[in-house]
């Protein structure tokens, strides 16, 4: 081989690859987080949907009919 660098690191790689979906690789526990800004992004929901509400368009009255 030309290069027996790049060899090694391309077996390293796949060995790497091909063993992270074992069901026995190691795993790492992922720790839930606190809420952060809670509050502020209620309000701010709140605004919204309240600057939603008096922007959206009224429908037309309906023309009253003769019959």
């Amino acid at each position: 081989m030309e290069l027996p660098t790049g060899y090694v690191t391309a077996l390293d790689a796949m060995n790497r690859h091909v063993n992270s979906a074992r069901p026995d690789a190691p795993v790492q526990v992922e720790r839930a987080r606190p809420a952060l800004l809670t509050s502020t992004r209620r309000a701010a929901a709140v605004a919204l949907h309240r600057l939603a509400d008096r922007i959206q368009p009224r429908p037309v009255p309906a023309a009253p009919r003769c019959s």
